[in-house]
């Protein structure tokens, strides 16, 4: 299982420093579709990180379909996240809960 991380140039680059090499840059909105949509069709992402900004910016039909995706599980990372937590979205992806 990999993590993917879609985002502006500045918000990928940190997590390509970090090892991480599944990196999309997308700046504009049909980019963006287009680099999600990549990251859903790979069997290899099982956790696709994006910026709260950015999954806010897309349309709500494709922001519902990655809210109730478990695999890969979609971290909006960013300002507070209203929704189902960080640790539900990983006791739903891993299928135990990490923190007991």
């Amino acid at each position: 299982m990999e993590i993917a991380v879609i985002g502006s140039g500045e918000f990928v680059l940190g997590f390509r420093l970090a090892g991480i090499k599944k990196t999309y840059p997308a700046e504009g909105e049909e980019k963006l579709k287009a680099a999600i949509q990549r990251a859903m069709d790979d069997p290899e992402v099982g956790i696709l990180v994006l910026s709260t900004a950015d999954f806010e910016r897309i349309p709500v039909r494709l922001r519902t379909t990655l809210e109730n995706s478990i695999r890969p599980t979609v971290v909006a990372i960013g300002r507070e996240e209203g929704g189902i937590s960080l640790r539900e979205k990983i006791k739903r992806s891993v299928g135990v809960d990490l923190w007991k």
